[in-house]
């Protein structure tokens, strides 16, 4: 924790980098920020509440008409994917310096 004289110094600072009309136009703004912060905050909180409440009329559910069955989405069954072709082997071929080449 710094001490007084520490707090001091870094005020003369930044009170030197600023000047003294900046500083309470830094603050306002500051300020406004974290004022519209927590009104989003608050703002989210509320919707989540109230998308969490279920109203029982809507959870019931509706059943289809009479002489339609119900469909069911089912995905057709996947293919199973090809493994990948290993590149066939090279022949060795002769460097520049006429040996042949390591494989």
């Amino acid at each position: 924790m710094p001490g007084h004289w520490e707090i001091l110094v870094i005020f003369l600072v930044v009170l030197l980098l600023f000047g003294a009309r900046r500083i309470p136009e830094m603050a306002q703004g500051l300020g406004k920020g974290i004022r519209e912060f927590r009104k989003a905050v608050k703002d989210v909180q509320e919707e989540v509440d109230v998308s969490g409440t279920i109203n029982p009329q809507s959870a019931q559910t509706i059943p289809p008409p009479a002489g339609q069955v119900p469909r069911q989405d089912a995905a057709p069954p996947q293919q199973p994917a090809a493994p990948p072709q290993q590149p066939t082997a090279a022949a060795p071929t002769e460097t520049e310096s006429g040996g042949e080449a390591r494989s």
